[in-house]
């Protein structure tokens, strides 16, 4: 239990570096959360410092939620509640981190990260859709969205467990609450597309 509480510890700040926020830092000497959208993630990243630094951000949100996992089921022993625990941990440090006042990201390439992980064939599926859906709309929101929807249909559907179907729930709710402002603008037809340039 020890190991456990240990490795979701680790998780949590783990997934709290914030490689949009450190990554503009380094590259422009910018707070990237003050330019663009203003959220912390990848698609704000190439809005503001281009493809390349965008690029690195959303591989290193992907490694963290990687990681994140297979540090749950180094420390878990025989638990499999620990590994699906250590990877919502990854993301909730992605989207509240301790090392940058808890504002962070909304979290979407790390949760790849964590799903793939986890569940690898419902998240490729819903991954599949999730990309024909920007490519064909420009709408990296709507995208991101309709992967963490999907992927627990595909969970409960195909590849069940009591561990996975719920963190894939949950993830799902936090995914849907951290982008309410975008689903308004979904709405409203007024959500920045893929490519589109925002003003700082």
């Amino acid at each position: 239990m020890l190991y456990g509480i240990i490795a979701v510890v680790i998780s949590y700040l783990l997934g709290s570096v914030a490689f949009s926020i450190v990554i503009a830092k380094y590259v422009k000497g910018i707070d990237i959360r003050k330019h663009g959208s203003g959220n912390a993630g990848a698609t704000n990243t190439l809005r503001v410092l281009g493809t390349g630094p965008a690029i690195a951000v959303i591989s290193l949100d992907i490694a963290k939620g990687i990681a994140a996992v297979w540090i749950g089921h180094g420390l878990s022993g025989d638990n499999e509640w620990i590994p699906v625990l250590c990877g919502l941990a990854s993301i909730v440090g992605h989207n509240w981190p301790i090392w940058f006042h808890f504002k962070g990201g909304k979290g979407i390439a790390t949760t790849i990260g964590v799903l793939a992980t986890l569940a690898f064939l419902p998240a490729l599926y819903a991954g599949i859709i999730a990309i024909l859906s920007i490519v064909f709309t420009r709408y990296v929101s709507l995208g991101s969205l309709l992967f963490v929807a999907l992927t627990p249909i595909f969970i409960g559907s195909f590849f069940y467990t009591p561990q996975l179907l719920t963190i894939s729930i949950i993830i799902c709710i936090f995914a849907f609450v951290r982008h309410r402002s975008n689903i308004v603008k979904l709405m409203k037809g007024t959500e920045n597309k893929l490519g589109a340039k925002k003003g700082k």
